[in-house]
């Protein structure tokens, strides 16, 4: 685990017994067990200050939260992404802030170790005023355990994080490719390519930190542009398609453990192929069904 307390050893009397009978006193150190601490947005800038990457990972369930937990992930983030890899969607804006909050439960009861959850805000959540976005802030961190919510947008959403902020809800920031607004710019292309378009990512970002954000997504952006903001700003920054300069990296978990076999961008590294995997399990469980073979003997009451 990255994050370890710092508790003092405890000392405890003990009463040792020699062979004439005459007790004798004596100091015995013992260690406690290594206590893992939850990752908090104090771990979040600390990591930031000592140059420790983050590790981001999208979750969406209780069993592969526990899994990511447990295996060390210091963020784990409900993405709206669940619209595409959970229920199908070809965008994220399908997806409605009660299913957000039922999916960061989950995700938030597997998470018991180390973690740190993020909920998305999704799309129509924040957009209509800074009031209505803050209740339905509110309302993850109250009904999920959560630590904290992701808004897409800069500048424009600056007074929902302040209010956000001032009332002790963590927020993470999110630029660059954003794909609530992906009818707006009628694509998913790299974003900051422009002088014009680079010099507002740059604004926004000191507009989100000076608002109160905690941290930074960065999506789909230039590797140099993102090591500039990333440099520029007291938060951190966590990539996806913005190079190797951010202080921390996410993907979503089903592209990183090749869930998704026809998504191909060029920023995912797969750690695994899991869809193989499963088809390969469902075919031998189908034929040993088939076949007679299952259950057995051993496998029956």
């Amino acid at each position: 685990m990255k994050t370890v307390s710092s508790v003092p050893a405890k000392r405890s009397r003990v009463e040792l017994h020699n062979p004439t009978g005459n007790g004798v006193s004596a100091t015995h150190i013992s260690e406690p067990p290594t206590e893992t601490r939850r990752v908090t947005t104090r771990t979040v800038r600390d990591m930031k200050m000592r140059g420790e990457k983050i590790a981001m990972i999208t979750a969406y369930d209780y069993t592969f939260a526990r899994l990511f937990d447990q295996a060390g992930a210091d963020v784990l983030l409900v993405g709206d992404s669940l619209s595409n890899v959970i229920q199908g969607n070809e965008t994220t804006i399908p997806v409605t802030i009660d299913e957000m909050i039922y999916h960061a439960r989950l995700v938030v009861r597997g998470a018991q170790e180390h973690a740190m959850v993020i909920c998305d805000m999704p799309f129509m959540s924040f957009q209509v005023s800074v009031e209505e976005g803050f209740r339905n802030a509110g309302r993850i961190m109250k009904e999920t355990g959560a630590g904290g919510v992701k808004i897409e947008g800069g500048e424009r959403v600056a007074d929902h994080v302040r209010r956000m902020s001032e009332a002790g809800i963590p927020v993470m920031g999110h630029l660059g490719l954003t794909p609530q607004s992906i009818h707006q710019f009628g694509s998913y292309r790299t974003r900051g390519i422009t002088k014009e378009e680079a010099s507002k990512l740059k604004s926004d970002a000191k507009a989100l930190e000076q608002a109160g954000v905690f941290a930074l997504v960065l999506e789909k952006i230039p590797s140099t542009l993102a090591k500039q903001i990333t440099d520029s700003l007291t938060v951190s920054t966590i990539g996806i398609g913005a190079g190797p300069h951010c202080d921390g990296q996410v993907l979503v978990m089903h592209d990183m453990l090749g869930l998704t076999e026809e998504f191909h961008p060029r920023f995912v590294r797969r750690y695994a192929s899991l869809a193989e995997t499963v088809r390969e399990a469902v075919r031998h469980y189908d034929s040993d069904i088939k076949k007679g073979k299952f259950p057995s003997e051993k496998e029956s009451y």
